[in-house]
C-alpha cells in the first residue's frame, strides 16, 4: 500500500509559478513511475506529467511542454511538478499518482494509488 500526499497549491496570477509537492510513504517509492494528472469534464482524468522509477524519463502533455518540469528525490520519496508560466486554463486539482508498471504511462487507469489532491487556481 502506498499512501500520497500532495501539497503546494494555491492561487497565482498569470504567468506565476507554483511547485506542488507528492510525499509518498513507505519504502518503495524508486519501484513506482509517477504521474500528475487533473479531471477534465466528462473523462477519466487527464494526464498532465509522468516520470520513471530513477527519473531518466519524462513525458508531458503537449499543452504544458516547456512550462511544467516534473522531477522525483527517491531519497525523500517525493515527487514534484514544477508549473512555471502558469495560465488560468491551468486551473484544476491535481493529483499525484504511482504506476507500479514498467512502462511510462500516461493513462489514469494504469496508475494503482492516488492522492487527494491539491487546488491549483490560477487567475488573469
Amino acid at each position: 500500500q502506498v499512501q500520497l500526499v500532495e501539497s503546494g497549491g494555491g492561487l497565482v496570477q498569470a504567468g506565476g509559478s507554483l511547485r506542488l509537492s507528492c510525499a509518498t510513504s513507505g519504502r518503495t517509492f524508486s519501484r513506482y513511475a509517477m504521474g500528475w494528472f487533473c479531471p477534465a469534464p466528462g473523462k477519466e482524468r487527464e494526464f498532465v506529467a509522468a516520470i520513471s522509477r530513477n527519473g531518466g524519463s519524462t513525458d508531458y502533455v503537449d499543452s504544458v511542454k516547456g512550462r511544467f518540469t516534473i522531477s522525483r528525490d527517491n531519497a525523500k520519496n517525493t515527487v514534484y511538478l514544477q508549473m512555471n508560466s502558469l495560465k488560468p486554463e491551468d486551473t484544476a486539482v491535481y493529483y499525484c499518482a504511482a504506476d507500479s508498471s514498467v512502462l511510462l504511462e500516461t493513462t489514469s487507469r494504469t496508475y494503482n494509488y492516488w492522492g487527494q489532491g491539491t487546488q491549483v487556481t490560477v487567475s488573469s
